[in-house]
């Protein structure tokens, strides 16, 4: 679905609780999508790897959360390769932020040495985190940054955790496929929940 109106923070908030989500094409016009089927991230099932427990206990790196939302979308928006599109637009980093401002979308991030070297973004409305990218500068920095979302998730009772579409990064963190109709089922049972989007450091 295509839409030439102006991306406001009304918009979002309206379409991501229907299950659409948008993504910016090649000439930087956005495109609405409610997949068929849906990629979650099952919540009490998620697992670290087991090559990542070392890097948790030794605590490589700082995690902080909403200190650099902007900083974190925009690091999203690069391109990993020459032969990778761009999704994410001027436009819709300047209504994430004002999300982000008004309590709607949320950043964790991985610091080495106070620098920022890898995280992600999402949107959190009622009970539903809905992830929407992550970057890492350095190895392992978003995979850390991705526990701790699961670790916030779960300690603040977060029923879904929408990941969009199924690829290899996502299957990593446990992604399995289920129905739009179920989707939305889920998607309308964990609106009614109102979860805070706090950390909680603990491994």
């Amino acid at each position: 679905m295509e839409n030439d109106n102006p991306l406001l923070v009304e918009s979002l908030i309206y379409a991501y609780a229907q299950g659409y989500f948008p993504m910016a094409d090649e000439q930087n016009g956005l495109q609405w999508f409610n997949p068929d089927p849906r990629a979650i991230i099952p919540l009490n099932t998620y697992k670290p790897a087991k090559s990542l427990r070392p890097i948790l206990n030794k605590g490589l790196f700082e995690i902080r959360v909403d200190t650099q939302f902007e900083p974190v979308m925009r690091a999203c928006s690069m391109p990993r390769s020459e032969d990778d599109g761009v999704w994410i637009s001027e436009e819709m980093i300047m209504a994430y932020t004002e999300l982000h401002r008004l309590g709607f979308a949320h950043s964790v991030e991985a610091y080495l040495d106070h620098k920022l070297v890898g995280g992600l973004y999402g949107v959190s409305i009622g009970g539903v985190f809905c992830g929407e990218s992550m970057f890492s500068k350095v190895p392992n920095s978003s995979k850390v940054a991705f526990h701790y979302l699961i670790q916030i998730l779960n300690a603040n009772q977060f029923e879904l955790l929408d990941t969009q579409f199924i690829n290899d990064n996502v299957l990593r963190y446990g992604a399995i496929e289920i129905s739009r109709d179920t989707y939305l089922r889920r998607l309308a049972k964990a609106l009614k929940k109102n979860c805070k989007f706090e950390l909680i450091h603990t491994l």
